[in-house]
């Protein structure tokens, strides 16, 4: 079995490269898919081009497309683990950072840089992301706290709760906001949607820090996420302090959806169809569970924004809303299908006098 399992992450590496390199290749200006790996590993390797390659499309690749399609695929990778996290820290197949609450935390903070134009000192690059990251992990601390007055054993649906009421209220103040600001309102509104576009290497270079420091503490606490699978007193007679579990892995998809959210906008169920399909593959444990999810997310970031720029070319749609469009009837099904298996579970155990 786990051959199987490690054979099955190794083909989803393969076809994770495989569809970012079918969406470097595409576009208003087709190239072929060996002229993209050979234009990629010159830049990488100083591995000599063919004369017959356009110099044009080198430029194409490498400033344009690979990069857009990086930032898609870990930006998807960052918010799929971000979901799968929750899923299984809250034992609950519909909870995501952005329910929580984290995501609309970041959102306020990347508008109000928007807005102000305010840059940090010596790290003005980094504004964005950092204030998203901020904002967000004061999000989840202020969840965290709300939830443990109303309720001190801190459990799943009080968390859920708070956090929705919390993403409710972050939700009117950005758009308060938007409305006394009207002349920012564009591009508050375009940034909320969601996009790619004209994103250079900076902005991967930005993201890397906040995806290798979340994916690094999430993996520290891939066992006692298993443990914790099995209940809250389970659990801690395991010796598993849930409470403080919680808020650490809390915080660390705070990390990662905060600096998403701020560098490539609201781009939502990601984060809830990745995990689902990841445990269909290969499983609940959270150390093969989260590394799949990361590549599966990525990858349906990866498809979804190339859809967004080549169904209207050279006009693009919003990545946001087709993921929207993907992720609302997967949210109605994953409620309404476990909904019914419920229903039929207790049927037969009614049935066999259990």
């Amino acid at each position: 079995m786990k051959i199987l399992n490690n054979g099955k992450l190794i083909l989803g590496l393969i076809i994770s490269i495989f569809i970012i390199v079918i969406a470097a290749s595409l576009g208003s200006s087709r190239i072929s898919f060996g002229d993209t790996i050979l234009i990629t590993l010159h830049k990488i390797f100083r591995i000599p081009l063919s004369d017959n390659i356009d110099p044009r499309n080198v430029s194409i690749v490498w400033l344009l497309r690979l990069p857009r399609v990086l930032l898609a695929f870990f930006t998807g990778g960052a918010l799929a683990m971000s979901g799968a996290v929750c899923q299984s820290i809250l034992r609950n197949p519909l909870a995501s950072p952005y329910i929580l609450g984290v995501s609309s935390g970041a959102s306020l903070g990347a508008g109000i840089i928007i807005i102000s134009g305010i840059s940090l000192p010596f790290l003005a690059g980094f504004s964005l992301p950092l204030t998203g990251f901020i904002f967000g992990l004061l999000t989840v601390f202020l969840v965290a706290s709300f939830s443990s007055r109303i309720d001190k054993s801190m459990s799943n649906n009080t968390i859920i709760l708070c956090g929705m009421v919390l993403s409710l209220f972050l939700n009117a103040v950005l758009t308060t906001l938007s409305a006394v600001f009207s002349d920012d309102l564009r591009r508050i509104a375009l940034w909320q949607m969601g996009s790619f576009a004209m994103r250079g290497w900076t902005y991967i270079w930005l993201l890397l820090p906040f995806l290798v420091i979340g994916t690094a503490g999430i993996f520290l606490y891939t066992k006692e996420m298993d443990i914790l699978s099995f209940g809250d007193e389970q659990a801690k007679s395991a010796g598993v302090e849930t409470g403080t579990l919680r808020k650490k892995l809390l915080a660390l998809c705070a990390v990662l959806t905060g600096a998403s959210v701020a560098l490539s906008g609201v781009i939502g169920f990601v984060d809830l169809i990745a995990p689902h399909a990841a445990r269909r593959i290969i499983g609940s444990r959270h150390k093969l569970l989260i590394p799949m999810s990361f590549l599966l997310g990525g990858s349906l970031m990866v498809c979804t924004d190339l859809t967004a720029r080549t169904v209207i070319s050279p006009s693009e749609l919003p990545v946001g809303a087709i993921t929207a469009l993907i992720g609302a009837p997967f949210f109605a099904w994953v409620y309404f299908y476990r909904g019914s298996s419920r229903e039929s579970a207790k049927t037969q155990r009614k049935n066999f006098g259990c």
